[in-house]
């Protein structure tokens, strides 16, 4: 079904949508930003585009304002004459901000005494709620990418989207480079065809690449004069304060907790209303949160606890609870790191390094979240050479730079599950519906043959499945592709989306209530009478019965923290190079920030022990221990690249030296141990380092059919080719690995052109080894300097590196015993 397009003001209603416009602002006093006012005419004339502009200063209401007022003049011309159905449609990638970002949008309408109702669609929304929805729609709704794809996946879709007017794509710099960026891709294609002339925009605050960011979002079937990018010329002001120790030997060399900081984060908290502590992990916020309280029982009652494994009623307590006021800390992870307009929040502590500018720049954001004021962020180092992390934000913040987001390409496990989607809705015609997905980024360069074996795929499995009638999900009937059974559609419709993890076991008390979800692989490694911590609370485990951890509360000061999977992240390629720089200015005597000076005692024994590369230099440390022959090499390059860059130096020594090795790896460096000598200077002479058939080599050095495997189970959950189970009955994760890795088998022995076999090896390539950085960082390293320096004992650089392979191998008394041992000075 094909609408109507959308109707172009005419000159006096544009006069009217101006005077609706400046008339909100004046009854707040305001004044608008002149990038404001561009977004005004923008909507006014009906342009799509881009909206960049710092956190705080005003993005929502200068996107949401100027589409009331064209809405209300063309209205007040008698071009709509009913406020009945869906208008404008609000995409968000978190729950959190879902909430507040409605809650502004209402007000705004409420203001105008427009009769709109702006509600809710999200995992989080109750189901009573939705159906109401379903029955009649609000005139906007706000919602996130899997909820939108589950309205394209009910039947009569075309009628309850047709008529939209806008749809605005919020902090679309957290989508792109995602594959939930991909599904807001492909919606937005279906949405243009339904609605033609649709004004789409998008609003980030922290990006690189806008200019590409805006041909993602808008497609390739925009017009560029159909399109603007508006960049607000607003400087916010962020104030960044390290906290340093009194001496540097209260920081650990390595480790990621920071708490023996903590008796200079608890001052930081009384000196503002209400603070939030950003934590990298869901683990680090829980023990953070424990420590805290520990510390200072007063906080008890005033600080509270905010991640994604929470339950709904326990975030959206904290939500409430930091927006009246009532909360003086909250201890969260990414949940909370989005445009959330938490208006008391005047303080932020970031624990450890955030590996990337954005990320710190973003967080940095919630407080002072208003036009004209200050953000301040406490960076709090979690061991020593965190400092050298907090010198290098300093200058990132000095040369006003953010890293780019690389959108993705051909994710053909999202294409196929849209597919199923529109399949199980309304149906679809492959010839009309082929245009529209090659109009995306990630699908432009579709081929024919790509878009038969697609068609072919949810139809019979593709050739080595077709035996097997429950991949059979599409039939085809009369030029028309559909899902006939009502079973494969409501499986379909359950596992929507694009975020694959563990199995997710609900924590709840044995007298009644939820806490949250945890990861069964964790939960499984515990007995009964086990304590843990979780939601801030000391638990003792009851009994597992089904997908419920039934659990009461203990009274014991101990617990086994839970770990979430997925909690690494690695250095941003721009924050590698801003790390090399800061080594740089040390060695060339320029190293005045207070952090740098903090750290003079470890590079002074750094340089006792080894040297310090600048960034026209590759430092490569040899030592020999008891434990075998260790080779550090220090790329700076993240922890990604360094795994794929050990894996590649271990297979290209191997062609002239045959040896065992096992690697440790951390954000600085990598190590690789042996039982014997590692031969780096004929390494280096048979170029060890050399960009040349880099693919071709990192296939062959790591495992990369295991790899791969392990990267399908994820692509074979998108697709549709394995199902994690209904409701309260999801099944084990290892039968989920084990089902998808049977199926990865059979394509890879019956089918290897299967396109996800295809793209599950490239997605190790891109995503998990970063081969396109990795060979940036080998050209680089072709033109410096190599020194190899025997050492004597552990340097400071390698020490990290060596206490990760402690933790993993040796019992905490053993640990504290070796560190204590290889920290003493020469």
């Amino acid at each position: 079904m094909i609408f109507p397009q959308q109707p172009v003001l005419s000159p006096s209603a544009d006069d009217k949508a101006r005077d609706y416009f400046n008339a909100w602002y004046a009854s707040r006093n305001w004044t608008p930003f002149p990038f404001q006012l561009e977004m005004l005419e923008a909507v006014v004339s009906g342009t799509s585009g881009v909206l960049n502009a710092p956190t705080g200063s005003g993005k929502t209401y200068a996107t949401w304002i100027p589409l009331l007022c064209r809405h209300m003049a063309a209205n007040s011309r008698g071009v709509e004459n009913s406020e009945d159905g869906l208008k404008i449609l609000w995409i968000t990638p978190l729950r959190a901000l879902a909430k507040d970002i409605c809650k502004a949008l209402q007000a705004a309408c409420d203001a105008y005494d427009l009769p709109w109702s702006v509600q809710l669609r999200t995992s989080d929304t109750p189901s009573n709620q939705k159906q109401a929805q379903i029955k009649r729609l609000p005139q906007a709704l706000v919602t996130t990418p899997e909820s939108l794809h589950l309205f394209l996946a009910r039947k009569g879709y075309g009628k309850m989207l047709g008529g939209l007017q806008a749809v605005v794509v919020d902090e679309w710099h957290e989508l792109i480079g995602s594959k939930r960026g991909v599904q807001v891709e492909l919606a937005l294609s279906r949405l243009r065809v339904l609605n033609p002339g649709l004004q789409t925009w998008g609003i980030s605050a922290t990006i690189g690449n806008l200019v590409q960011a805006a041909e993602v979002l808008l497609g390739t079937g925009m017009n560029a004069e159909n399109s603007v990018i508006i960049r607000a010329d607003i400087q916010k002001a962020l104030d960044m304060r390290t906290i340093l120790p009194d001496d540097l030997a209260d920081l650990s060399w390595g480790g990621h907790l920071g708490t023996r900081l903590l008796g200079k984060v608890r001052p930081v908290l009384d000196q503002a209303g209400t603070t939030l502590v950003f934590t990298n992990t869901r683990s680090q916020a829980e023990i953070w949160y424990q420590k805290l309280l520990e510390a200072d029982p007063s906080l008890a009652g005033l600080m509270a606890m905010h991640h994604g494994s929470l339950d709904r009623e326990l975030r959206e307590w904290v939500e409430n609870a930091i927006s009246d006021g009532s909360l003086k800390a909250v201890v969260c992870t990414s949940s909370l790191d989005l445009g959330v307009d938490f208006r008391p929040v005047d303080n932020v502590v970031q624990i450890g390094g955030p590996k990337g500018v954005a990320r710190f720049i973003q967080r940095a954001g919630r407080s002072g979240h208003r036009p004209g004021e200050k953000s301040l962020i406490h960076f709090v180092p979690t061991h020593a050479l965190e400092l050298l992390e907090a010198s290098a934000l300093q200058e990132a913040l000095l040369q006003d730079y953010v890293e780019k987001r690389v959108p993705l390409r051909a994710c053909f496990d999202v294409l196929v599950q849209y597919l199923v989607t529109l399949a199980v809705s309304d149906g679809f015609r492959a010839e009309e519906l082929l245009p529209e997905i090659r109009s995306t980024w990630c699908f432009q360069d579709l081929s024919d043959e790509e878009w038969r074996w697609c068609l072919q795929f949810i139809t019979v499995g593709g050739p080595s499945l077709r035996q097997y009638d429950e991949f059979h999900r599409v039939t085809w009937d009369d030029g028309v592709f559909r899902v006939a059974n009502t079973n494969i559609a409501r499986r379909h419709r359950l596992h929507i989306g694009t975020i694959v993890s563990d199995s997710m076991l609900r924590v709840r008390y044995q007298t009644g209530g939820n806490l949250g979800s945890i990861e069964e692989y964790f939960i499984s490694r515990l007995k009964p009478g086990d304590v843990f911590w979780f939601a801030g609370k000391v638990l003792e485990l009851i009994q597992v019965r089904e997908m419920d951890v039934m659990v009461r509360r203990s009274h014991r000061k101990t617990g086994t923290v839970p770990q979430w999977n997925g909690g690494r992240m690695g250095f941003t390629s721009f924050l590698s190079r801003l790390l090399r720089e800061e080594l740089t200015r040390v060695e060339e005597g320029r190293g005045n920030r207070p952090e740098l000076q903090a750290l003079e005692p470890l590079f002074a024994l750094q340089r006792r022990r080894s040297l310090i590369p600048d960034k026209q230099t590759l430092l490569i440390e040899a030592l020999e221990t008891e434990d075998g022959h260790h080779l550090f090499v220090f790329p700076f390059e993240g922890r990604q690249v360094h795994e794929g860059m050990a894996g590649l130096m271990i297979w290209r020594m191997s062609r002239f030296h045959k040896a065992t090795y096992s690697m440790a790896m951390n954000d600085y460096g990598f190590e690789l141990l042996s039982d014997q000598p590692v031969p780096v200077e004929q390494a280096l002479d048979e170029g060890v380092f050399d960009p040349r058939n880099l693919t071709d080599d990192l296939l062959q050095s790591v495992n990369a059919a295991e790899m791969a495997q392990r990267r399908f189970r994820d692509i074979a959950c998108i697709a549709g080719l394995t199902f994690p189970g209904y409701p309260g009955k999801l099944k084990k994760t290892k039968h989920l690995q084990a089902s998808s890795g049977l199926i990865y088998r059979v394509f890879a022995d019956y089918d290897p052109q299967n396109l996800l076999l295809r793209q599950a090896v490239s997605e190790v390539l891109d995503l998990q080894m970063e081969e396109v950085r990795m060979r940036a960082a080998l050209l680089r390293i072709s033109k410096q300097t190599v020194r190899v320096v025997k050492t004597e004992k552990p340097s400071p650089f390698a020490f990290p590196i060596l206490a990760e392979r402690f933790r993993e191998r040796m019992s905490t008394e053993s640990i504290a015993a070796r560190i204590r041992k290889m920290q003493l000075d020469d």
